[in-house]
This record gives C-alpha cells, sequence and structure tokens, in this order.
C-alpha cells in the first residue's frame, strides 16, 4: 500500500534514531548471519501470590526480526510481554538483552537500554493531550541529549502519523480507537527503542486499521527495528513475522510457516476477521478456523 499524505499513516521515518552499542559479552551470539538481541529461558511468572502463569518459557528475538506470539485469549502473551519489560518480576528464568542479564532490572532501566512496550490496551492518559503522550515517552532517553533527539524522534513520529500533528492539542482519550493506538506506537518510538513489543495491537479496531498498524509495524522493521508482537489475530501476526511462538496454558512452543503459507496469509485471501482465519496445519501448533489452505485454494 503507498500512504497518500491525507491518511492518517505517513511514509516510514528511516532516520528514527535507534540506539546501538558494541557488546563485548559472550552472552549475546550470532548464529549463521542471525544476531540475537534478546534471549529469555525458563521464565515463570504469575499475578500476586496466585499461580505461576508462565511456565519455563522460553524466547529469542534476532536483531532486524519481527517475531509473533500467537495464542487464544488467555493463554499467556500479555505476561510475557510484561514480563520482558519488567512490569511483571519473573519468579525464575534468565532475560538477557543484548549480551546484559536484565532479569532484576526495574522497567525504566530496560527502556533505557531500548526495550519498549506498547501496552495491551494503550494506557495512554485520557486528560493529557497527545504531545503530551508523546512527550511521556522520551523519559527513557539519555538526560543530556533528551531535548535534542526528542524533537528529532518527534519529527520523524510525525512523518509517520501525520495525524497525530494534526491532533496533538487534543485529548488523547478523544480520540478514535485507532488514533490512540497510533498515539501509544509514537510514544514508545520517541524513546528510540532498540526492541519494540507490541502487546495486542490490533485489539478493539476495524480490520482496515489493522492492517494499516502492520503495514507500520512492518516498514520499521525494515528501517531496522526488532518487533515482538503479542497477537490473536494469527493469521496477520504470522504473515508479517519471520518466526512465531504458539502460547497455550502459560507454555511456549516454537512453530514456523512456509513461504507459501506466508504467502497465502499476506496476499489477501484470507480476512482479517478472527472467524475467517484459515485452519493452517503447521508443526507445534493448530490453526483455529473454518477453512483449510486447499479449500481456499479452491
Amino acid at each position: 500500500m503507498t500512504w497518500s499524505s491525507s491518511s492518517s499513516v505517513g511514509r516510514s521515518p528511516t532516520a528514527l534514531r535507534s540506539r546501538s552499542r558494541t557488546t563485548s559479552g559472550s552472552s549475546t551470539h550470532t548464529s549463521g548471519r542471525r544476531r540475537t538481541l534478546l534471549e529469555a529461558h525458563g521464565l515463570r511468572a504469575g499475578y500476586g501470590k496466585g499461580p505461576d502463569v508462565l511456565l519455563d518459557a522460553d524466547v529469542v528475538v534476532g536483531t532486524g526480526e519481527i517475531v509473533a506470539m500467537i495464542g487464544l485469549n488467555g493463554a499467556g502473551k500479555s505476561t510475557i510481554a510484561r514480563t520482558l519489560a519488567g512490569l511483571l518480576p519473573a519468579r525464575s528464568g534468565r532475560i538477557v538483552f543484548d549480551g546484559d542479564d536484565l532479569t532484576r532490572a526495574t522497567t525504566d532501566e530496560r527502556a533505557r537500554r531500548g526495550l519498549m512496550l506498547v501496552p495491551e490496551g494503550r494506557e495512554l492518559c485520557a486528560s493529557m493531550t497527545v504531545a503530551e503522550n508523546l512527550a511521556v515517552g522520551t523519559v527513557p532517553l539519555p538526560r543530556a541529549e533528551r531535548r535534542r533527539r526528542a524533537a528529532e524522534n518527534l519529527g520523524l513520529v510525525h512523518e509517520l502519523f501525520p495525524i497525530l500533528e494534526e491532533k496533538r492539542r487534543q485529548p488523547a482519550g478523544s480520540l478514535s480507537g485507532g488514533q490512540q493506538q497510533m498515539v501509544a506506537i509514537a510514544r514508545a518510538l520517541m524513546g528510540s527503542p532498540r526492541l519494540l513489543i507490541l502487546d495486542e495491537p490490533s485489539l478493539g479496531l476495524a480490520p482496515l486499521l489493522v492492517r494499516e498498524i502492520f503495514q507500520v509495524v512492518s516498514r520499521l522493521n525494515g528501517d531496522g527495528l526488532s518487533v515482538l508482537v503479542a497477537e490473536q489475530n494469527a493469521a496477520l501476526a504470522i504473515s508479517h513475522s519471520s518466526q512465531a511462538y504458539h502460547i497455550e496454558l502459560g507454555a511456549v512452543s516454537t512453530t514456523d510457516a512456509t513461504s507459501e503459507q506466508r504467502s497465502l496469509l499476506k496476499g489477501g485471501v484470507v480476512g482479517d476477521d478472527r472467524d475467517e482465519v484459515v485452519a493452517l496445519q503447521l508443526p507445534d501448533y493448530r490453526w483455529m478456523g473454518r477453512r483449510s489452505p486447499e479449500a481456499v485454494a479452491r
């Protein structure tokens, strides 16, 4: 899709200032041409004094990848997203980001390293303006360069989401659901992330807006941003990812789609309505839906 100047979504900000550094530690490794950015192994986490929701979960994200976490509502997708971001403490296991052990790091410390979460439900400050909500995202930036980098990132965010510049003085709570999701993503981008974790970005949005959001994610990834997306809309998530994890009752398994299956999903043969998700049989994952790939092809 080509974005027009009147679209709520603009061109990808190719100059988005993403932080990078050279790591001398041995924890970050390269497998073939793939360099690992995030490694989480044996994660267990839960809420309060309740039982573990995550059961020895393993997740790996390579530099420049889009990785999907798919599963039913309540499977544990949001729990693992919040644990990786530091909003939930890991009861056991290890989280390594670019060679550094961040298992006990605070949310702010992880954000300063470049690990940013766009939470489920967006969690904006409804009474604050769009501009004020975006300013919150600059907090992880180094204090000495916060003003300069914030100005640069704001221009790039407005290039990506022109509608947000138009509505910058409006309270965030007055925006549509799709526009609020744009604010949530833009707020995270203001902090110059290296890994963007998206938790249920399609929640409550019309199919057209969902496609626009995923187009933006793909464009950002094309500029080098790594993405981990937790999403119930499995077909859409798989079609934009290079790898997928299936989460069921807190347990994580890996799965992969063939290039033919990805092409089928991305080509628009499958509708975005969750009830129309095609029933693809992939290793370790049973796709829910009404139709088989063969039926779609016919």
